[in-house]
């Protein structure tokens, strides 16, 4: 047989194996009355097993390898941790395990204890010839309620991941989280392709700073552009030349320095994308939005989340231009559904998992499933894949956990770590 030490931690983990007439390798009687809890950090593999040898209960640790040899090879010898081992289990018992102290650890071999059906089922999964996941011929038949389970685990992996990135910025930001939405949000609004100018462009000038001008959306709209960097150079139409006569006042009284405007890309962008046309709609929101995420903390509908990003108006100036100084065919700038619904999905439900976390508070982690719920997944190519393998798809909350089962689980093959893998190994 061929298979790594994982393998056998799943056996032991869910006792896969024969246990009839258990020994030792020297002749002792052996009961399993709990494997443990598996050890992911260092130590020994299972802790606080129970074992009955003979007529005596132990309780304590076990040790799970291929060759009872390992135990040398992996450097346990020495290692006082390893000292209280009640039972080394192995594929193989190529070499007798006696401590330094001289104590002989009861060994289990498993060698012609492992049903060949197990076996196989797993060597299908992690050696078979896939072209999407290991488990595609068997996923579509996973009953729903483990794929729910299972997704559900690794969304908040997911979300979990991805809260550390929110927190550091917090602690930058000295625990001010109006300030750090505020610079998540703009990175956002930059749907990846302008979304580093749109953080430094965050970053160059703080919310506060822009909330003392909330009453003069001009004044607004020229710091937004001017720290963006388009409001240097020669400027024909009016309007953007009174942006950058304001700018030019505040940014001597604030002593501001403009991100380089040559980092924001119009290449390959339609239109109605154009950073241009994103900026003039962050300066709207900006005005309209005040203690924007405590907004967000309050308010429960998704239809109201969704307002607070639909019912923003640019400048009247956008309705028939695209880029300054140069005129297109009148026609509405508003934000689409499927932009608020991206902004939902990276940054509020990011925010009211992060602040659950943070704050130890669960109604605000129950929030943010909620809200996956209520929005439509994503389309891309892994989600595509998995629907044509069989898996009913609907909301975010299911495309965003299979991109981190797809991502983090099925491309490294750990299928012996996963909830539908493990269905499938069981029931094969």
């Amino acid at each position: 047989m061929l298979f790594p030490e994982d393998f056998l931690h799943y056996v032991w983990k869910f006792r896969l194996f024969e246990r009839t007439g258990l020994q030792t390798t020297y002749g002792e009687e052996l009961e399993v009355l709990s494997a443990g809890m598996h050890n992911s950090d260092s130590g020994p593999d299972f802790q606080t097993a129970r074992v009955r040898i003979g007529d005596t209960v132990w309780a304590g640790n076990v040790e799970v390898h291929v060759t009872s040899s390992d135990w040398q090879r992996h450097g346990h010898t020495t290692d006082d941790s390893y000292s209280n081992v009640i039972l080394h289990v192995v594929y193989k018992d190529d070499k007798p395990l006696v401590l330094a102290n001289g104590r002989r650890v009861p060994t289990l071999e498993l060698q012609n204890r492992i049903p060949d059906d197990l076996y196989n089922r797993y060597h299908k999964l992690i050696f078979g010839e896939q072209t999407v996941i290991p488990c595609e011929a068997n996923i579509g038949a996973v009953d729903g309620l483990t794929m729910y389970n299972w997704l559900t685990r690794v969304l908040v992996e997911r979300l979990e991941k991805r809260s550390e990135a929110v927190i550091t910025a917090l602690n930058l930001n000295r625990g001010d989280w109006e300030e750090t939405f505020y610079q998540f949000l703009a990175a956002n609004f930059g749907f990846k392709t302008n979304a580093v100018p749109f953080e430094l462009l965050a970053k160059s000038i703080p919310q506060l700073t822009l909330a003392k001008h909330k009453n003069n959306p001009l004044q607004i709209e020229a710091l937004i552009f001017g720290q963006a960097g388009f409001l240097s150079g020669e400027l024909n139409d009016e309007y953007p030349r009174r942006l950058k006569a304001e700018y030019e006042f505040l940014q001597k009284k604030y002593k501001l320095m403009p991100i380089e405007n040559h980092l924001w890309k119009f290449m390959r962008l339609r239109p109605q994308n154009f950073p241009t046309i994103r900026l003039a709609q962050f300066s709207s929101l900006i005005v309209h939005s005040n203690h924007l995420f405590s907004k967000v903390l309050e308010i429960k509908d998704v239809k109201a989340l969704r307002n607070l990003f639909s019912e923003i108006k640019v400048n009247e100036y956008w309705e028939n231009h695209y880029r300054f100084d140069v005129e297109s065919a009148p026609s509405a700038k508003n934000m689409g559904v499927a932009s608020i619904d991206i902004l939902l999905l990276n940054t509020l439900v990011l925010f009211l998992f992060s602040y659950g976390r943070h704050n130890q508070n669960q109604h605000y982690i129950n929030r943010s499933l909620k809200l996956l719920e209520h929005l439509p997944n994503e389309t891309n190519n892994i989600i595509t894949d998995f629907v044509n393998l069989g898996v009913k798809i609907n909301t975010a909350f299911e495309s965003q956990a299979l991109l981190e089962l797809k991502n983090n689980y099925c491309n490294y093959k750990k299928c012996l770590q996963c909830g539908v893998g493990n269905k499938i190994l069981k029931l094969g």
